[in-house]
């Protein structure tokens, strides 16, 4: 069994111009197509998700208000609540 052992004397042949052959020209170009249908898709998505974005930003700050708003009304009956509480016993001590 003998070895063959590459020449360094010429080009390689799969590094010469002319040694490219039709059919990896043919998939290097579907390749391409295929790579820049993605990265259409992919600004497209990333478009869709900026316009998503700043939609969650606004639905945060409406959502942190109600939480705001929802913290004062109870806290204001809570507030009042204890007040009446202490006005009882207030008033259950004095009779």
């Amino acid at each position: 069994m003998t070895t063959r052992i590459p020449t360094t004397s010429g080009p390689r042949l799969s590094t010469a111009p002319s040694s490219i052959k039709p059919r990896q020209l043919s998939h290097l170009h579907a390749q391409l197509a295929q790579l820049s249908a993605n990265l259409a898709d992919l600004e497209n998505l990333l478009r869709m998700t900026s316009v998503q974005a700043e939609s969650i930003r606004g639905l945060g700050a409406f959502h942190g208000g109600l939480f705001m708003a929802a913290s004062k009304v109870l806290g204001e009956e809570t507030i009042a609540g204890q007040a009446n509480a202490q006005q009882q016993q207030q008033r259950g001590g004095e009779t």
